[in-house]
């Protein structure tokens, strides 16, 4: 008789060993090899089963905090069964619709639980997710402005969101499924698709979105369905021309033009929209054959060699005969072509060869003017070895038959001049004029000084007080004055109620200036770093209206016009404040001779609104605006400096010093602006700084676009109440100033 251990795995908190005897042969060496065995195998399973629902338990903090938003901005509905605001452990504790990979919530299936509220603003955290699903609720507001990045299947069909398609969709590039469909989504598509390759399915239908479809969905190289039917779309489809599309959608639209003949053999709906009737016209020259992208199916689809009754077979004719009566067309045109092309071309030219063969040949020279037309030419046309005096204009037929055959015209159409652009319904001032408005520019009226140029209050015959910008000769030479119509041009076109409005200009005697809207109220950094008993301090009404409003201005640069316009210059000296403290962005549209030099570099990198990666590239991109607002936030939080040397060496540099404290709740109560005296929402302040805290990320990438950060700034406006009449105590707390920095580039 041998012993042996056996183990009792009836316990679920422990392991007991109990001895048993069993009839055991063999050598005393076996036997203690198999209780040594036996032991080791005793120890693990009771590692493994010591505690079994602690490891289950152990829900990752982060994707726990972004499911107790979640759970509190839907009111915390009674459906949600299991869920909990305080509770930490989804996954262990069975949250009705979550789904979990070890400690990572991997799904979240809310869909038709009738829920209401809004998604929350923390879903970003959520990066082993890959399904999100909350259709068919009645869930509102704006869909969140940062969405976990890893998703593959997104479906919020069936709510009541409004605005737009937020920006950080543009970077899902796992995405496959994307539903928005019958909410009440309004803005037009930005041109944000290009990076969402693995996208199949794409429903847009049953919304409110206009403009015309942008010029990104010509990346979509997976798509095969895709739904814009019943909305207010404009322009023509024909982006969609070369898509791998199975099944397309854009009824009850307002498109217009031609349906391209690609899509015409595809599943393929197109009533309720203004199409043009006739044949379409040929494509410009040089245009390719029509071709479309097909995908690589699976087996058992509706091909017709499959006997599949395919759209092609309905019409009789095989898609092998239509190419081959296209193709023939083509070739016969081609033919034709060419010998027009060559009779025209030798009937053209057999006078000038008749002269040629009665002259010498003389070595290739050219007078300067002749010089100017081979440069005209050279790209289009072969180059000639001989003199082409006498008004001699030997050409060869074109090459690519594609080309126009009125060489005449092409010949003009060969000469590309620079156009002067005319500003538009913007005054054009003399230097006399601005002179006896500024005294001659007088010191008492200087309002600023940058790297742009002095800033001066210019006071008119007429009583219009306006603020005119002298741009130094070193930023841009008085004989540059065709670049400076064209940036008055461009700078004249932005029209947005945040941005300090062009309203002249003057180019003279070598001389460069800007006529600008006035501001009495001067600039934010005069009204948080140099208040006096004339300028009371900023409640927290006034500071959140003015990040809104500054928001709204960089997210028209950035998103609205076309193209994006990168500020370069973010800082609260060139926000301007009107009599009723509404943020008004000044330099805008300046960055085509904004100053790449070391020396600013360095300065803009020392004051403290510089992101890191323009210090180290000096490169400016709408991820350094990002930054840069998200010092100007600091600022109205703290009411410090970016940076500031009369501090101890820590506190100097105000995003090193604050963003380790923007999610202590009781460290950020001590950063807030003493000014403030404490009149403020602590919720509201939280998710102030939770937006400074994305905005000044040290990676770019991690920066929210501008539009998702007006997204959060109004809905903390929204939660803060903060109702017009709240808005008129700001005008208490404003009192008139003698100017404002337009200019402002270098803060005193």
């Amino acid at each position: 008789m041998g012993e042996k251990w056996v183990i009792d795995l009836r316990r679920s908190n422990s392991c007991s060993v109990q001895k048993g005897r069993t009839m055991g042969l063999g050598s005393r060496e076996k036997k203690m090899n198999w209780r040594w065995m036996e032991v080791v195998s005793l120890i693990v399973l009771c590692i493994l089963g010591l505690k079994p629902t602690s490891i289950q338990a152990a829900t990752d903090p982060s994707d726990a905090s972004a499911l107790r938003v979640l759970y509190t901005s839907l009111k915390s509905p009674p459906q949600l069964t299991q869920w909990n605001a305080n509770g930490d452990d989804p996954c262990g504790q069975s949250w009705k619709g979550i789904t979990c990979s070890g400690t990572r919530v991997t799904e979240i299936n809310l869909s038709g639980l009738a829920l209401s509220g809004s998604m929350g603003y923390q879903l970003a955290s959520l990066t082993s997710l890959t399904n999100l699903d909350m259709s068919n609720n009645n869930i509102g507001g704006n869909i969140v402005y940062q969405l976990p990045p890893f998703l593959q299947r997104l479906n919020l069909a069936q709510n009541s969101f409004t605005e737009g398609i937020p920006y950080s969709i543009s970077q899902m590039t796992t995405l496959r499924y994307l539903n928005l469909s019958h909410n009440q989504l309004q803005n037009p598509l930005i041109d944000m698709f290009g990076q969402l390759t693995s996208l199949s399915t794409l429903d847009l239908s049953f919304n409110a979105m206009s403009g015309e479809l942008p010029q990104s969905f010509s990346s979509l190289s997976s798509i095969s369905t895709m739904n814009l039917q019943n909305n207010q779309f404009t322009g023509t489809i024909n982006v969609l021309a070369n898509l791998p599309l199975d099944n397309l959608n854009v009824e009850n639209n307002r498109f217009s033009g031609w349906i391209p003949e690609q899509l015409k053999s595809i599943n393929l709906q197109t009533n309720g929209n203004s199409w043009n009737s006739g044949p379409a016209p040929p494509p410009p020259p040089g245009t390719p054959p029509a071709t479309r992208r097909n995908r690589s199916h699976d087996s058992g689809g509706n091909s017709p060699s499959n006997g599949g009754s395919g759209e092609g077979q309905k019409s009789g004719i095989s898609s092998g005969a239509i190419a081959g009566i296209v193709i023939s067309v083509l070739v016969v045109g081609a033919v034709v072509a060419f010998f027009i092309v060559r009779k025209r071309s030798k009937r053209s030219s057999s006078a000038d060869i008749e002269k040629l063969d009665n002259q010498p040949p003389q070595p290739h020279q050219m007078t300067p003017a002749q010089e100017i037309k081979s440069e005209e030419t050279s790209s289009t046309f072969y180059p000639t070895t001989f003199d082409t005096s006498a008004a001699i204009n030997l050409k060869p037929p074109p090459s690519d038959l594609h080309k126009s055959l009125d060489e005449d015209d092409f010949a003009k159409r060969a000469v590309v001049k620079k156009a002067n652009a005319a500003p538009i319904n913007v005054k054009s001032y003399s230097i006399a004029d601005l002179q006896l408005a500024t005294g001659s520019f007088n010191f008492e009226n200087l309002l600023g000084e940058g790297s742009f140029g002095r800033v001066y209050r210019a006071e008119f015959d007429d009583g219009k007080i306006l603020a005119v910008k002298k741009i130094n000769s070193a930023v841009l030479p008085g004989d540059l004055s065709e670049d400076f119509t064209d940036i008055v041009s461009k700078v004249s076109e932005l029209h947005h109620p945040n941005i300090t409005e062009l309203v002249g200009y003057c180019s003279e005697h070598g001389q460069h200036l800007l006529v600008y809207e006035f501001h009495k109220n001067g600039s934010l950094y005069d009204f948080l770093h140099h208040s006096d008993e004339y300028n009371q301090p900023l409640i927290w009404n006034s500071r959140v209206k003015i990040a809104l409003g500054t928001a709204r201005a960089l997210e028209y640069l950035h998103e609205v016009c076309s193209p994006s316009i990168v500020h370069r210059n973010i800082k609260s000296a060139n926000i301007l404040l009107d009599a009723e403290l509404s943020p008004h962005l000044s330099d805008s549209g300046l960055e085509s001779f904004a100053p790449n030099t070391d020396q600013a570099l360095d300065h803009n990198a020392s004051s403290g609104y510089t992101a890191p990666e323009v210090t180290m590239s000096g490169h400016y991109t709408l991820k350094s605006d990002v930054y840069s607002f998200g010092v100007v936030m600091l600022e109205l939080l703290t009411g410090r400096k970016p940076f500031d040397s009369s501090r101890s060496r820590t506190e100097q540099s105000l995003v090193r010093w604050a963003t380790p404290q923007l999610h202590d709740i009781d460290a950020l109560t001590k950063m807030v602006d003493p000014e403030l005296h404490g009149l403020y929402p602590v919720k509201s302040l939280s998710r102030f700084a939770d937006v400074i805290a994305l905005c000044v990320q040290t990676e770019p990438e991690f920066r929210p676009p501008m539009s998702e950060v007006v997204e959060a700034l109004v809905r903390l406006v929204q939660r803060a109440n903060m109702s017009k009449r709240t808005y008129g105590n700001d005008n208490a707390a404003a009192s008139p100033r003698g100017g404002g920095d337009m200019g402002g580039e270098d803060t005193p």
